[in-house]
């Protein structure tokens, strides 16, 4: 799948976007830093967003400072980058659009849907916080922005290892490269200080769009407990738990997110239904007397993914045997059994 890239000018700064895929606009923000090319040539961030433009114009933008925008930057605020999504919104012109925040995407996200309600139909917000200071202690990220500062290097692998706990050495090797492609070590720590100033609070509570918040639950960059903050700031949000270390949603087991995405963004509400459509197609499997690994041949996914969904479905569904999760479907009138996925699997689920 190709991107096309354009370009926009703000008051800040000239400003990168790209657009791909087809149906109802979705505009992502994967967070604090990005470069257009560099992060689509990585698989497992290519795969994330190339399914999400199965059924949406995926729209992506690089921070003023960052990428292939403009890389001088003064204003460290979030309001440059919630006027560059302005910007990019009025280019497009979308009069409605769905908003994925993602880390520090999210506070941005939360920015312009609390100033603009009218323009945003459904809010998607993962792994992010509601204030930056309940990230980390000050030493501490003093002591973080000082490493990115002086040797942007070893900045980098030590994010990567936090931000992609778990993952394999090429995927980490990969991360860490694209960082140090996407901006200069003056300006990632800049950016990086920033955050731990960014209080989204009053704006969380203004929102009023239809929202899901995601959070892992080892998250080691962003502790859990701040994404379940956002969820209580948000009038009306759905507050959907996962498992795993990594951070960044696009690795390691990324197919329940995007599960929940998508069936979240089909519906454009919270769904009433406990599982996501994946998840249903699992229960059904389960209910059929299949194990795990056969569930996983079966739909193309990755056995510990399956676990994952297994899991989901006991905690969403208040059961603990798999013949409760039989009762379940039978109860629904769900078939018992379904054809494989057509979909290829996911390298990392």
């Amino acid at each position: 799948m190709r991107q096309t890239i354009g370009f926009v000018t703000t008051r800040d700064a000239r400003v990168a976007y790209s657009t791909f895929g087809s149906g109802p606009p979705v505009l992502c923000d994967t967070g604090w830093i990005s470069h257009l090319e560099v992060m689509w040539r990585g698989d497992a961030y290519r795969r994330f967003f190339e399914r999400l433009a199965e059924t949406h114009t995926v729209i992506r933008y690089d921070k003023p400072g960052t990428g292939l925008s403009d890389r001088v930057r003064t204003d460290f605020t979030i309001e440059p980058e919630v006027r560059a999504v302005e910007a990019v919104v009025e280019e497009l012109a979308l009069r409605q659009l769905s908003f994925i925040g993602m880390s520090q995407g999210g506070a941005v996200a939360a920015a312009f849907a609390a100033r603009h309600p009218e323009r945003v139909e459904r809010l998607v917000l993962y792994g992010t916080f509601a204030r930056g200071d309940a990230l980390a202690r000050p030493e501490i990220a003093a002591a973080l922005v000082a490493l990115v500062r002086a040797s942007w290097g070893m900045g980098s692998r030590t994010l990567a290892d936090t931000f992609i706990a778990g993952a394999d050495a090429a995927t980490q090797e990969w991360f860490a490269d694209a960082q140090r492609d996407a901006a200069s070590a003056e300006m990632a720590a800049q950016l990086l200080s920033s955050i731990y100033a960014t209080d989204v609070s009053a704006d969380l509570a203004r929102i009023r769009a239809p929202t899901l918040v995601l959070h892992r639950e080892d998250d080691q960059a962003i502790r859990f407990a701040c994404g379940r903050e956002v969820a209580a700031c948000v009038p009306g949000a759905v507050f959907r738990p996962l498992p795993g270390r990594a951070h960044i949603a696009y690795v390691a087991d990324a197919e329940p997110i995007l599960d929940e995405i998508l069936a979240f963004l089909a519906a454009g509400a919270p769904a009433t239904d406990p599982l996501t459509v994946r998840e249903a197609e699992v229960a059904v499997l389960v209910a059929g007397g299949h194990t795990n690994a056969e569930i996983a041949t079966r739909l193309g996914l990755a056995p510990k993914t399956v676990d994952a969904h297994v899991e989901h479905i006991r905690n969403k569904l208040g059961v603990r045997s798999r013949a409760q999760i039989g009762v379940w479907v039978t109860e629904r009138g769900l078939a018992t059994g379904v054809r494989p996925s057509s979909r290829p699997p996911s390298r990392g689920g």
